[in-house]
């Protein structure tokens, strides 16, 4: 068994990447933002700040993690079922946290589906704060970018 990496993301995990969020059921990846010209804009953006866990050969896990000089925000947070519960999760959300503390962010949100039952009882493990005081808003601007849902 190969040692598990935790290191930053770079475009040329993204079929690996593709392929872990593929694994996942109940995983939604939209057809725009999620395509690899989509992730590799998002990359550009936010540099030094998403990452993948690699172990065995194969990327068992990934963060998409970006800020806009206020706020951190992290996205498609995923361990392959297969590697859940050795500490891959969290140790992939420090690695973010770290980067984001390195650009001088102090607050760092997610949004978890609230049917995610083992993300939402993660969250809840490593601290995180469920918010009950807000409302959260959406507002397609491009409609072809569709949401599609692994079963």
């Amino acid at each position: 068994m190969d040692e598990l990496v935790i290191r930053n993301m770079t475009i040329e995990d993204y079929d690996g990447v593709y392929e872990l969020w593929m694994s996942i059921k109940g995983f939604a990846i939209r057809s725009i933002d999620d395509s690899r010209e989509g992730v590799e804009r998002f990359l550009l953006r936010n540099p030094g700040s998403s990452v993948v866990a690699v172990k065995d050969g194969k990327i068992v896990g990934s963060i998409l993690c970006g800020y806009d000089g206020r706020r951190g925000c992290l996205y498609h947070v995923c361990v392959h079922e297969n590697y859940r519960m050795q500490g891959i999760g969290k140790s992939m959300v420090v690695y973010c946290m770290n980067a984001l503390e390195k650009e001088h962010i102090s607050k760092v949100s997610l949004i978890a589906f609230t049917r995610n039952d083992i993300g939402n009882a993660f969250w809840k493990e490593i601290g995180w704060t469920k918010r009950e005081d807000l409302n959260y808003y959406d507002f397609v601007l491009n409609r072809e970018n569709i949401v599609n849902y692994n079963k």
